[in-house]
C-alpha cells in the first residue's frame, strides 16, 4: 500500500532542522517522512490473530509531536521507545471489515502486548512500570513502540489502513461525524491534563486554573475543565484572535493576549510581583505549549506550592529550579490517558469522557482543513503554521480512497 512513512535517516533529520526555520514546507519535503509503498503490515499478534483488526483510516490527524519529528526538533528520549520504519498517526477514526466505525486509543498496553492487565479493567495507558512498551511481545511480533504511529508492527493512520487490538478501539454510532470523532483523542489528553489539577484544588473556594496556550491541546484543556472540574475559574492566554474566540466559547473565565498573562492571574488572585515572578498566583497552570519560555512562566504565575502540569512536549529546556525549589511547586507531566478519579470519588475511562465532551462541544469547530496523504508537505506546513493562519486541527482524509 502506499503510506507516509518515517525511516530513521539522521541526515535528513538535520535538514528538516535546519530547513523548518525557513520554511515548514520544505522542512517537511526534506526531512525523514516520504510517501512511498511498503509493504502490507503482517498481524502484530503473530499466528494468533486473535482480538486484532484491520481499520481502515477514514480521518487522521495531525499533532504537535508529529510535527516535531517531521522537522528535525524530536527528542531524542524516544528512540528507544519507537521502532523503525513506523508509519506515523495516531489521531484516527477509521472504520472495521464490518462496517463498524471507531476510534483510535493508540497506547499499544498490555492486552496488546499479551500481558496481565496491571489492575481489572485498566486502559491501554494504565499502570506504573512501561517496560512492556520497550520490548518485543506475542513472541517477537509485536515490536517496541509507545504507541500506534510510533510502532513498525501495527502501521499507522497515514495510511489506508493498520492493525489495532481490541483494547485499543471504541465503537461509535451513526451520530458522531468523523470530523468530530477525530478530535476525541486529544481531547482525551486535554482531559487528562484538567483531571490532574483536582487534588491540588481540593477544599479551595472559586480556585484559579491558569491555561498557557489555546492551540489543540490547550482548547481540549479548558473542554475538560469546563466539564469536569466546574468549580474553576479558568484564566486563558491565547495568541491568536481564533484562539480567544474558541477558548471563550468552551468556558474560558478570563481569556487574554498570551503577553497579559501573568497579569490576568494577579488581578484574579492578588498579591504582588518579585522579580518578574508573583508572591501568589494560580492554584494550577496547564501548560500547552511546551516551550523554554512558557515553563518559566508557568512557574512564574503559579502560587507558591501550586501545581504545574506540562502538557505540551517540552522536550529540551533549560531552567532555573530555584523558584521551584524555594515556592515548592509541584511540576507534573500529562502524557496520556487511562483511567481518571473524578472530582466525586468516581472513576471513568478517559476516552469514554472525551466521547462525551466532543459530542457536548461538536468538537468538530476545531478541524480546520483535511489533506489528502499526496498533499503531506501542505498539510504538514498548515499544521505546523496553524495558529497565525487561523486554524487549529488539520488531518489526513482517506475516505475517498485517493491518497
Amino acid at each position: 500500500m502506499r503510506a507516509l512513512q518515517v525511516r530513521r535517516n539522521v541526515a535528513k533529520l538535520g535538514m528538516a532542522r535546519i530547513a523548518s526555520a525557513v520554511s515548514p514546507t520544505m522542512a517537511a519535503k526534506m526531512g525523514p517522512l516520504d510517501l512511498r509503498w511498503i509493504d502490507d503490515p503482517s498481524c502484530p499478534g503473530g499466528t494468533d490473530t486473535t482480538g486484532w483488526h484491520q481499520v481502515k483510516t477514514r480521518l487522521a490527524g495531525i499533532c504537535g509531536s508529529d510535527i516535531s519529528l517531521v522537522q528535525g526538533h524530536a527528542s531524542t528520549y524516544f528512540e528507544d521507545w519507537v521502532s523503525f520504519p513506523f508509519v506515523p498517526g495516531h489521531e484516527v477514526v477509521g472504520e472495521l471489515e464490518s462496517g463498524q466505525r471507531v476510534i483510535l486509543e493508540p497506547v499499544l498496553g498490555h492486552a496488546a502486548r499479551g500481558l496481565p492487565l496491571p489492575f481489572k479493567g485498566a486502559s491501554p495507558a494504565d499502570g506504573d512500570d512501561y517496560a512492556h512498551l520497550a520490548m518485543n511481545s506475542n513472541g517477537g511480533a509485536l515490536e517496541a513502540g509507545i504507541q500506534t504511529g510510533f510502532c513498525c508492527s501495527t502501521g499507522g493512520g497515514w495510511a489506508p489502513w493498520f492493525w489495532a487490538h481490541d483494547s485499543q478501539l471504541h465503537h461509535i454510532d451513526d451520530s458522531m461525524p468523523d470530523e468530530r470523532a477525530v478530535l476525541v483523542e486529544p481531547l482525551a489528553g486535554g482531559i487528562h491534563a484538567a483531571l490532574l489539577s483536582l487534588s491540588s484544588l481540593a477544599g479551595i473556594e472559586n480556585p484559579v486554573v491558569a491555561v498557557l496556550g489555546a492551540g489543540t491541546m490547550g482548547l481540549a484543556a479548558i473542554a475538560g475543565l469546563k466539564q469536569y472540574v466546574p468549580e474553576a475559574r479558568i484564566v486563558v492566554g491565547a495568541r491568536y484572535p481564533h484562539q480567544q474566540a474558541l477558548a471563550k466559547a468552551l468556558g474560558a473565565d478570563v481569556v487574554v493576549p498570551d503577553s497579559q498573562m501573568q497579569s490576568a492571574v494577579r488581578r484574579q488572585v492578588g498579591g504582588m510581583v518579585v522579580g518578574g515572578q508573583l508572591t501568589s498566583g494560580a492554584h494550577v497552570t496547564i501548560d500547552a505549549v511546551g516551550s523554554n519560555s512558557s515553563v518559566v512562566n508557568a512557574l512564574a504565575m503559579t502560587k507558591p506550592r501550586g501545581r504545574v502540569v506540562l502538557l505540551g512536549m517540552p522536550a529540551d529546556v533549560t531552567l532555573d529550579l530555584t523558584g521551584l525549589w524555594h515556592r515548592e511547586t509541584e511540576l507534573k507531566g500529562a502524557y496520556t490517558y487511562g483511567t481518571e478519579t473524578l472530582g466525586d470519588g468516581s472513576t471513568a475511562k478517559t476516552f469514554d469522557l472525551a466521547v462525551d465532551t466532543a459530542n457536548h462541544f461538536e468538537a468538530e469547530r476545531l478541524l480546520s482543513a483535511t489533506y489528502p496523504l499526496a498533499d503531506h508537505a501542505d498539510a504538514l506546513a498548515h499544521a505546523a503554521t496553524a495558529g497565525r493562519r487561523g486554524a487549529v486541527k488539520i488531518a489526513f482524509d482517506l475516505r475517498t480512497g485517493d491518497s
